[in-house]
């Protein structure tokens, strides 16, 4: 006789949600939205599954479906505070800030001593420039919880791109407290440098952020080494062309495992703070980064020999870094750039790197393209082509930060929110004297700078 038949486990709505949750967290977001779909078809009114399954489309970059999902949450369970804390963060990403902000008031108000309700208005107040409210806020959260490192970040960000940069500086320190810092800096007992007179060859400098923020911070270079000489400096190899170029440095190494005997360290992002830095002290020794004259004139032949004459050589990057936490803000697809392509007196030379360069394949314009991207193999090919270009127009990535140091003339455009160092409601930067600002008008709305940009030239 056959065993009778064992009946199937039932699974619960809680361990669905759980498992969701998981492959979530995990980073597994196509199962992730495969099994909140199943959910969501088994149990269209539970509230907690619409919301998750909002969460995971988001992430998946469904923006729509992540806002109606979402929405249904908060209809069917008003009183839920984390269903408006993490809308809040949907319609930011959306751009509807009029929204995020009332989301975020309403989570604040639902639970006012929850840190993460008071940190997400700071977010929201920094997007909308609202920039005492935003600090406000941060200060809330931090007060509830003192060691809440992403507050104190905010906090920083707020302040300095207010232009408040020696409170800003203090704050910025919280940075190597976020969980994505982790291995940014040695893991060693020296300390951090403090400014004082070092001997030889014993400070090393860390290229601790982004190629771009390496390269804005390189020019503290020159201000290290007459109060420690000869520092030596651990970086990748993309940037140690560049910073050969400062005569100061002792000697460099491909990470700082590698750099041997040191008595201090340094970030290169901390001697702002060190330099005691203010709007008014910025160093701005325009260019601090020279190309290769044998270069520049290798590219200049080839663009000769591509570039009708006649023509405005203007120079075009429209993606950045996927992985950097605002390249939805600031990447554009090369198509937004019609305006420039329209116009019949210059040629557009893209030296874009990365899979968006694909997108020249659907070019069209009156204006000649010459795709140099394949071509680059570094930035000391971008530095020397940059000076043959008559302009550089491009998106907030390393190249605009490239082309203000060697004082390359360059149209920026920016987000309506942008990176703390563009401050707000300025054309110009102090940063970068040859850089010209072009800011979205709207949040999310590019409709106008383009237009602008092309104006100007």
């Amino acid at each position: 006789m056959s065993a009778a038949p064992q009946p199937t486990a039932k699974i619960t709505v809680g361990e669905v949600l759980a498992e969701i949750t998981a492959l979530e967290r995990d980073g597994r977001l196509e199962d992730a939205e495969s099994l909140a779909e199943r959910a969501v078809a088994a149990s269209p009114g539970h509230p907690h599954i619409l919301h998750l399954s909002g969460i995971v489309a988001y992430r998946r970059g469904n923006i729509p479906r992540a806002i109606e999902r979402i929405e249904k949450s908060l209809v069917l369970a008003p009183e839920v505070a984390i269903y408006p804390r993490n809308a809040c963060e949907i319609y930011r990403g959306a751009g509807r800030l009029d929204d995020a902000l009332a989301m975020a008031l309403r989570a604040v108000e639902l639970a006012p001593e929850e840190r993460a309700a008071h940190f997400n208005l700071a977010l929201i107040r920094y997007e909308r420039h609202e920039l005492d409210a935003g600090i406000e806020a941060a200060d809330r959260a931090i007060a509830l919880s003192p060691d809440f490192a992403e507050a104190h970040f905010e906090r920083a960000e707020l302040l300095l791109i207010g232009g408040r940069l020696t409170e800003g500086w203090e704050s910025y320190e919280w940075r190597f407290k976020l969980k994505q810092a982790d291995g940014m800096l040695p893991k060693t007992d020296k300390p951090q440098w403090d400014g004082s007179p070092m001997p030889e060859g014993r400070l090393l400098l860390v290229a601790d952020q982004g190629f771009g923020d390496c390269i804005q911070f390189g020019r503290y270079i020159p201000w290290v080494a007459a109060r420690a000489p000869k520092p030596v400096i651990a970086c990748g190899g993309d940037l140690m062309p560049l910073l050969r170029q400062f005569p100061e440095v002792g000697r460099f190494a491909n990470s700082w495992a590698a750099a041997g005997e040191y008595d201090a360290f340094m970030p290169l992002s901390g001697l702002p703070r060190l330099a005691d830095t203010t709007i008014a002290t910025i160093p701005a020794d325009i260019p601090y980064l020279r190309a290769d004259p044998r270069k520049v004139e290798a590219w200049r032949q080839r663009l000769a020999a591509l570039v009708p004459p006649g023509l405005k050589r203007i120079g075009l990057v429209w993606a950045g870094r996927p992985t950097h936490k605002n390249d939805r803000k600031r990447t554009v697809r090369l198509e937004r750039f019609a305006p420039l392509f329209a116009r019949p007196d210059i040629a557009i030379v893209t030296v874009q790197k990365g899979d968006r360069i694909d997108e020249v394949g659907g070019y069209f314009g009156p204006a000649p393209l010459v795709n140099l991207g394949p071509s680059i193999f570094d930035f000391t090919d971008t530095l020397a082509i940059l000076q043959c270009l008559d302009r550089l127009v491009t998106i907030d990535t390393s190249v605009a930060h490239l082309a203000g140091a060697s004082g390359v003339p360059t149209s920026i455009i920016l987000p309506y929110a942008p990176d703390w160092r563009w401050l707000l409601d300025r054309e110009d930067t102090p940063w970068y004297p040859s850089l010209r600002l072009f800011r979205q008008e709207r949040p999310s709305d590019w409709s106008g700078v383009v237009e602008r940009v092309a104006g100007s030239l």
